[in-house]
């Protein structure tokens, strides 16, 4: 995935129009587009009660944007007014980025037994939730709970108790709570009741307050975005 800015001139890279040119295969995409997948993963990352599958990409090019933009304001004399619009720009970015990796980091850090059994338990052509940095963030994080724990706690109990049973103490996503969605592509035959086996179609553009486990998949491929 890639895109380009003009953040050279008066005209936002987040209102860009043009498509970016691209060799290969690779998915051809305008910086608006980037942000607003960015904006997207940001507002469900904020809203779904699980971690949602790592959006690297979208955060890789759009921190290449920002780097784009950086560079080509420095070239830019100093108090041009469009360059400080540009700069507010940024920071405006800059704070969607790191409230998106927060957000992440923060449940990472809450669900991290959880997500370690998922992740070691994952053949290797399964995508994982995690990206790379996250993975290694998730095994410190453990470790250190786990050595925390121990220093605490743990070896002062009989020696039958000074092992930390992950299974019991791990804290998982409550995937039966309500959340608020908009449908953004029509959906058809959503079970949003299992006991009954309550199907439902989704209209394009209309608005549900749904348990979450029904329409979880629904994230992932972008039929439907958490308000």
């Amino acid at each position: 995935m890639s895109a380009r800015s003009k953040t050279g001139n008066s005209k936002s890279f987040v209102d860009d129009s043009n498509l970016s040119a691209l060799d290969g295969d690779e998915e051809v995409v305008t910086a608006a587009e980037v942000y607003r997948q960015l904006e997207q993963a940001w507002m469900n990352e904020k809203l779904a009660p699980e971690l949602l599958p790592a959006k690297s990409e979208v955060v890789e090019c759009m921190m290449e944007q920002v780097r784009e933009m950086e560079e080509n304001i420095r070239r830019v004399k100093k108090g041009d007014f469009v360059a400080s619009l540009h700069e507010l720009e940024v920071e405006r970015i800059r704070y969607l980025l790191a409230s998106y990796l927060r957000t992440r980091l923060a449940k990472v850090e809450k669900f991290v037994f959880d997500l370690l059994v998922e992740e070691d338990g994952r053949d290797a052509d399964e995508p994982s939730r995690l990206s790379t940095e996250e993975v290694a963030y998730a095994r410190e994080y453990c470790k250190n709970v786990e050595s925390h724990m121990g220093s605490l706690a743990l070896q002062h109990m009989p020696s039958n108790l000074q092992t930390l049973n992950k299974e019991k103490v791990a804290v998982r996503p409550n995937m039966d709570s309500y959340v608020f969605l908009k449908v953004r592509r029509r959906c058809e035959g959503v079970l949003v009741d299992e006991e009954d086996e309550e199907a439902a179609d989704l209209e394009e553009d209309s608005q549900h307050l749904i348990r979450y486990r029904p329409i979880a998949a629904l994230i992932a491929n972008d039929s439907i975005s958490l308000i």
